[in-house]
Parts: C-alpha cells; structure tokens; sequence
C-alpha cells in the first residue's frame, strides 16, 4: 500500500470535515491503527481545522487573579491599619488660680486646634492620595474588561464564522471538489464546495504555502478548457467565500502577484482538482 499516496487522496480530510462515508471512515480508522504515519497526518489537520477557529484568541491575563486580590486585600489593610491609631490625648495640669486657669485654657485649646488641624490636613491628604490610586485602579480595571471584551468578540466572529462552514459543508446540496497539490507543490491541498443550487463557491484553503511578499493566491474555475478567474484567496474565517461559477470542469489555485491576474501563470500553479473526481 502507497501510504503517502493515501494520505494526499484527501480521505483524511473529508473524515474530519464529516465528508466521508461509513466505508471510508471505517477504511482510515483501521488503517491509523496500523500506520502511524496515517494516524499523524489525521492529527495534524485536525490541529489545522483548530488552529484557524482558535488563531489570535487572547485568553484572560492568568495573573488578573492575583492583581484583583493583592488590590483588595491592600485597600482593607490600609483601612485597619488607619483605625489602629490612637487619638491624641491632651493632659491639663490642675490649675492654682484662675489667672492662670484661663491662661492655660487657651493655651491648650490653641494645641488642640493644631492638633486637630494636623491631624485634618493629614486625612485629607490620606483621602485624596486613596481616591487618586482607586481611581487608576478603577481606570487599569476597565481598560483589561474592555480587552477581554474586545478579545472576546473577534473569537465568537470566529467561532460564528466556523459554525457557518460547517452548515454548507453539511449541505446536501453542496457538492465537495478536492484540490490536491501539483508536482514540485504536493504537501498543498485545498478543496472547493460548490453550490449546485446557487451556484456559490466557497475555498477551504486545508494546507497552502504561505504566500511570499507581494504574492497572493487566486483561484480558477476551468468552464469549456479555459479558465475563469474565481476570486482571489483572502484571511477569512472558516469557508472562503468566492466568486460565483455557474459550471465547471475542474477548480485550480495559482500563485499570482498581489491583487490577481487575467489570466493564470501555469509554472506557479499549485493545487488542481476535477469536479467529477
């Protein structure tokens, strides 16, 4: 058995993508238990097919935790630590006479009221020092809830852009053209669903080099022999949506100069399939 043959036939692929029938389903999981290369290569896409769900996620800062909880515990610190402090305690001596009583009073309302001025000024400055720091700590709390929210939406586009490939995989009215690589590109491998209704074309770019700068891959639908531009391939998630093709002998994938060509350059074709198989 030609094993590397076999796992370019693109069995491996439609199995993930849930193509496959039972034969060949049973067929592949029997042979990964006897060929480990066969059991890698499966493993590999799948990898792929959730790298390009979860790529550019950005998971919660693991030490967000611990920043809230030293943030806490140091406001109550603080707090406790200010309740601690004794007030301060005056001590008047008994006084002789009331020339000297009066004068004393005055003497130690006058300490009092600096006291108490000093005393003021420090929790006011105390108070003012606390809302400052609480309110950078609100500020740098909400800038990371906006991250994780900003985060959180390019995932679900995503995960919605995914959930949508898989309904026109699942399709039956889609019909599944897998694209192989050429000679000199055979570690390539695309595939085409196409709409016999709508006639929609969509790319599931499986394994493409990646494209060299100022380069940028185009897609061909071959209709009568000759070939049809279909859209060049962009970042997108899940299923490529293409340019719509009303009939077609076989689909092609060529590398191009950024921004595509009227016409295909052969030498720098990659992938090639025929809608019949």
């Amino acid at each position: 058995m030609n094993i590397q043959a076999y796992i370019e036939s693109g069995i491996i692929e439609s199995y993930v993508l849930g193509l496959a029938d039972a034969d060949e389903s049973a067929e592949l999981e029997m042979l990964c238990r006897q060929h480990p290369e066969i059991q890698a290569a499966l493993t590999n896409f799948e990898t792929q097919i959730e790298k390009q769900a979860f790529n550019n996620a950005i998971a919660p800062p693991p030490e967000l935790k611990d920043r809230l909880m030293d943030m806490l515990e140091q406001d109550f610190k603080e707090q406790n630590d200010s309740k601690k402090i004794p007030p301060p305690i005056v001590e008047m001596n008994n006084i002789q006479n009331a020339g000297t009583r009066q004068s004393s009073f005055w003497r130690y309302f006058a300490a009092a009221s600096v006291i108490l001025l000093i005393g003021s000024a420090a929790l006011n400055l105390y108070l003012y020092n606390n809302y400052n720091d609480t309110a950078a700590r609100y500020e740098a709390l909400l800038a990371e809830r906006n991250n994780l929210q900003a985060s959180n939406g390019v995932f679900q586009t995503r995960l919605n852009g995914l959930e949508e490939s898989f309904r026109i995989i699942q399709n039956p009215q889609v019909l599944a053209v897998k694209l192989p690589g050429v000679n000199g590109h055979t570690e390539n491998i695309a595939a085409v669903y196409w709409d016999s209704q709508t006639k929609d074309v969509y790319l599931m770019p499986t394994k493409m080099d990646k494209a060299p700068e100022g380069k940028q891959y185009q897609l061909w639908a071959i209709v009568d022999g000759k070939p049809v531009d279909a859209g060049m391939v962009e970042d997108c998630n899940g299923l490529c949506k293409m340019k719509n093709i009303s009939k077609a002998q076989a689909f092609a994938i060529t590398l191009e100069d950024k921004g595509g060509s009227p016409a295909p350059h052969l030498e720098a074709l990659y992938v090639y399939g025929n809608v019949n198989g």
